[in-house]
């Protein structure tokens, strides 16, 4: 009589069975944390052949460093930790995640049914934990040897790695109860059967990317031909099919790009001829504002990084708006969509380039060119003007990089003022540079972790740039760096507080403004770095700063390189260059054909 299969040898084998098929489906990252509950599930995944498990001691940074690497790898990466506030400590992550559309898998185990709700130790309500911070949600089961349990769990996995890579991607979460005992049975064989044998998922889940109806596409073509005043936006996205067939779209209908660095448009090999990349500068202008009035904007992507940009479309508010989404979700915040279209992007760009014929008016290239020319006189007077700066300024440390960084590069910036400097000084090149920062819910935390995370999916070296309030947020997140031979150089803005609250209105109060807003800490960074085995150097020059990121680049390791500054010295500097691009532009009229 065969012997009935022991709890542990049950739960192993349906646990391997799931991890086998998220495997599978292409999960083949997991950063794990330690813990008891989550064992099952951290023994099966280091044991498997095909997938490399990461650890980290901290889930909140373990949570951004997954992040990170499905930003880079535009692949599923999963988390798994034990349950209790482990589980809580994900929360910041997914919801990033969620919101900047990253796909994560996450894996949380659960104490058993009996012992929820009743006091138990390290036990709390994880059912719904994200809420809807996520794309789908389940509760598993108990393990236990019950007819159709196997095909179910590599169900549940194959549909978890699907829809987190879907349209539009985002955070799954998985939450597995267990019960005693949490380890394998020594030599006890697994009873449950092996995956197909060829290597393939159980399920194939296939998707599609979403098409426009050609009714709408031929409509919308007709349209935007008869409206030659017209702009394409191009905010926050990762496609890489896009940038060359959005660049032929805009060409057919005559229309400039105005490219926000993350749009993964601004730099790269693809026709960039135009590309304008100083709006930020220019669209502070209140007669540029005035008189260049579209009558049409066509935008992909989130919302742009700009405020400049956002209130020039907002002063605009009578022009046609067309937001498209491949995601099927609402990326438009803004209230001025006329039209949402929910189609792939590239797809659209192709098939409205196919329905256009070249621009043929006078009025579309005026409007175009003028645009172009404003762009480039703008980021000539910047380029001019940053020349003359031999003080450590913000805004040049972007100038910079766009001359340091080899065309492989990631570069990662922090939120607040570095993806804002990014967004005003990064000039655009025929380098096919990767630009990422966490612009989901724009927070100030795990940027360390997250930039960490992109640089172990490999590709390029990884530059971070990031302020000092966001980097002492996620200093504990320096440890994935040593622990698994991260090379990265993080070039530390230190202005010792929050330097954007220097240009928003709170700095209008001078006697609560550095306790509530301007946050002092006073730290030397130094020991900290170099208790996580890294070096540190502070720039003193120019000079300096390109030497060190460069040598950092060259030798890899851990590099921090810190750029002192003064908050409201740097608001002054600022302000200099928006009145310098002013002062270009008023030296030359553009063409009547630009006018409404």
């Amino acid at each position: 009589m065969m012997q009935a299969p022991s709890a542990a040898s049950v739960t192993y084998g349906l646990v391997g069975a799931f991890i086998d098929e998220l495997v599978r489906s292409g999960v083949r990252d997991f950063c794990i944390c330690p813990g008891s509950r989550s064992t099952p599930l951290a023994l099966t995944v280091v044991r498997h052949p095909g997938a490399r498990a990461w650890m980290h001691f901290d889930e909140r940074s373990a949570a951004y460093f997954g992040l990170g690497m499905a930003r880079q790898r535009r692949q599923p990466v999963a988390l798994v930790c034990t349950s209790g506030t482990a589980a809580a400590n994900f929360l910041p992550a997914v919801v990033e995640a969620f919101h900047n559309r990253v796909p994560l898998v996450v894996l949380t185990a659960d104490r058993p049914h009996e012992l929820r709700d009743c006091g138990a130790a390290q036990t709390i309500d994880q059912v719904g934990l994200y809420g809807s911070n996520v794309r789908w949600f389940i509760d598993l089961a108990e393990p236990a040897a019950v007819p159709g349990i196997e095909a179910h769990l590599r169900t549940v996995a194959s549909r978890a790695a699907s829809t987190a890579r879907g349209a539009p991607a985002g955070p799954v979460h998985v939450n597995w109860p267990f019960r005693e005992p949490l380890t394998p049975e020594p030599g006890e064989a697994p009873f449950w059967s092996n995956g197909r044998e060829d290597g393939r998922p159980s399920i194939a889940i296939a998707t599609g990317r979403r098409t426009a109806d050609p009714a709408v596409v031929a409509t919308l073509a007709a349209d935007l031909a008869d409206r030659p005043r017209g702009l394409v936006v191009c905010g926050p996205q990762d496609d890489p099919a896009l940038a060359p067939v959005v660049a032929e779209f805009a060409r057919r209908f005559g229309y400039p790009i105005l490219a926000d660095p993350l749009s993964q448009i601004r730099c790269g090999t693809h026709d960039r001829g135009l590309v304008v990349d100083s709006y930020d500068a220019f669209l502070r202008d209140d007669g540029f504002v005035s008189r260049y009035v579209p009558e049409v904007v066509v935008r992909f992507g989130a919302p742009p990084t700009s405020k400049a940009l956002q209130l020039y479309l907002q002063r605009h508010r009578g022009a046609r708006h067309v937001v498209v989404d491949g995601g099927g979700g609402w990326n438009e915040p803004t209230l001025l969509a006329t039209d949402m279209i929910h189609a792939d992007p590239a797809l659209l760009c192709s098939a409205l380039a196919s329905e256009a014929a070249a621009p043929a008016g006078s009025s579309s290239s005026e409007w175009c060119d003028a645009w172009i020319d404003v762009g480039r006189r703008a980021r000539a007077a910047i380029e001019s003007h940053l020349a003359g700066i031999d003080e450590l300024f913000e805004g040049r440390v972007f100038a910079e990089l766009s001359t340091i960084l080899p065309g492989d590069a990631v570069l990662y910036a922090g939120n607040s003022m570095p993806v804002r400097d990014l967004d005003s000084f990064f000039a655009g090149s025929d380098h096919p540079l990767r630009m990422l920062a966490n612009r989901g819910v724009n927070g100030i935390d795990g940027v360390v972790s997250s930039a960490l995370g992109a640089g172990a999916a490999g590709g390029g070296p990884l530059v971070l740039a990031i302020g000092d309030l966001s980097f002492y947020h996620d200093s504990n997140g320096l440890l994935a760096a040593r622990q698994h031979g991260l090379d990265a150089t993080i070039v530390l803005l230190n202005n010792d507080g929050g330097g954007i609250f220097s240009f928003l209105p709170q700095a209008g109060d001078p006697e609560h403004f550095e306790t509530l807003f301007g946050t002092p800490h006073g730290l030397d960074f130094r020991p900290l770095v170099e208790f996580y085995g890294g070096s540190f150097v502070r720039a003193e020059d120019w000079g300096s700063f390109r030497e060190a990121v460069q040598s950092g680049i060259r030798e890899g390791g851990l590099r921090v390189i810190e750029v002192r500054t003064e908050r409201a010295r740097n608001v002054v500097l600022h302000r200099r260059v928006w009145q310098v691009v002013t002062d270009a532009l008023s030296r030359q009229p553009e063409p009547e054909g630009v006018r409404a």
